[in-house]
This record gives structure tokens, sequence and C-alpha cells, in this order.
């Protein structure tokens, strides 16, 4: 009788009730949940010192990344508006 393995944890398949994680470079950002018609009204969110924050509508967890040294890229997180301007 062969043996069923079960698929390693790093290989499995992410689960689609998991929130999206963006890596953000500061602790003040604003999400329209990728704006246009799907979108949803622009929210800036704080995050305080737990080190990210989740988008009240969309449901995106913004996650404090210190290590970042690139410029703000709007391609890379779409909808997504790091900082006291935003873009």
């Amino acid at each position: 009788m062969a043996r069923r393995q079960l698929p390693h944890a790093a290989t499995a398949a992410p689960d689609p009730a998991d929130p999206e994680i963006v890596k953000v470079r500061t602790r003040r950002i604003a999400c329209d949940g990728v704006g246009g018609p799907l979108g949803h009204p622009r929210v800036w969110l704080e995050m305080g010192e737990t080190g990210f924050v989740e988008c009240g509508y969309c449901d995106r967890r913004f996650v404090l990344d210190a290590a970042a040294e690139r410029p703000e890229d709007e391609r890379l997180a779409p909808g997504v508006y790091e900082g006291p301007g935003g873009h």
C-alpha cells in the first residue's frame, strides 16, 4: 500500500482567505483598494507601534518594511500611497 504524502507547507498554495500583504516604508499609508471601479474610497491608515495595519474595506494588511531602501513605486503596490502626502 502506497503512502500518500502531504504537500510541504512552503509549497502549498496560499489560502484565498488570507489577506493580501503589502510591505510599506512608512507608518502612515493610504489605501484605495487598487482604485478604479473595483476599489473603495481612499482611507488613510496609521500603524502606530504594531508594525502593521489592516484596511477595513479590502482587508489588505500593510506591514512596515524597515529595511526597504527602494523609492516608492505605485506599480509595486497599486492603490497604496505612503507618507504624509501620498503620491
